[in-house]
């Protein structure tokens, strides 16, 4: 696959080429500015090629167990249409600003959290915009926010390699991502999507998260693989990226959820991610 899919020579471009060509040197230009009030070392994004994999879960576990690390912590929800984190936090609009930008909301436990849902007047109001609005919502999730001091700054995407994704990569200096996926063997199209659209992107994937690996009986402890046998290392194997974890159905993360309050949660499960991202 071309360096820069862009170039007008992409057919005979390498990746020392393509370091001083024109085309990437627009594309670094298109980095939106960050809000003047804010300071943000590390932005990990956490995508899928599919929606209904567990990226809020993931990606609000990764921000819970770093912040309990001791870093600064940051979500920017960029699912715009289907925004689920504030809920998870127990966190609601609406949020407040002033002429230097609006400020994202802490949770419970400091993590800072900026979504739709806290600019909205009515939470379970859908949103609709086209792609180009959406995509313009998350650019000013970066530029109009003040996050102050962040370690870490997760973004949780939408699924799929549409306007968002293109915009978050295209906008903000993003550091790497996490796939998230599940076990049926459609994982290999899900993670391969995400897996192209970041190199196409030259964003470095750090690895991979398995969701729904399994279900551990209350009773007798046994593992009941409800959707199959895993195929991520397989994959992960082939793609030369390390698996992080492999999450379980776990009916206490669902309850700490429903009653937004998950940021009393632990997850060992994502041990490896939090060490990786350390």
């Amino acid at each position: 696959m071309p360096e820069n899919s862009t170039c007008s020579s992409a057919s005979s471009c390498s990746k020392e080429s393509c370091e001083g060509c024109q085309s990437n040197k627009n594309s670094q230009s298109m980095l939106a500015p960050l809000n003047e009030l804010s300071s943000v070392k590390k932005v990990i994004g956490v995508v899928s090629g599919k929606g209904g994999v567990g990226k809020s879960l993931v990606t609000a576990s990764l921000a819970v167990s770093m912040k309990k690390a001791g870093f600064e912590v940051g979500i920017m929800d960029a699912d715009i249409t289907g925004p689920s984190i504030p809920k998870m936090f127990g966190l609601h609009g609406p949020a407040y600003g002033t002429d230097d930008g609006m400020y994202a909301i802490p949770a419970e436990d400091g993590t800072k959290i900026m979504s739709i849902n806290l600019l909205v007047d009515d939470e379970e109001a859908p949103v609709i915009w086209r792609g180009p609005v959406i995509g313009g919502a998350v650019k000013q999730f970066w530029t109009d926010v003040i996050w102050g001091d962040l370690d870490y700054l997760f973004v949780d995407m939408p699924p799929g390699t549409g306007d968002v994704p293109l915009t978050v990569f295209q906008s903000l200096p993003v550091d790497g991502i996490i796939v998230v996926t599940s076990p049926q063997e459609l994982v290999q199209l899900i993670v391969k999507k995400a897996y192209n659209m970041a190199q196409m992107m030259n964003i470095p994937i750090l690895g991979i998260v398995e969701n729904f690996s399994y279900f551990k009986c209350p009773d007798c402890g046994k593992e009941i693989h409800i959707f199959g046998k895993s195929h991520v290392d397989e994959v992960a194997a082939e793609l030369s990226l390390p698996v992080f974890g492999k999450l379980p159905i776990d009916p206490n993360l669902a309850k700490a959820a429903d009653e937004g309050k998950f940021y009393e949660i632990e997850n060992p499960y994502l041990a490896g991610a939090v060490e990786a991202l350390k």
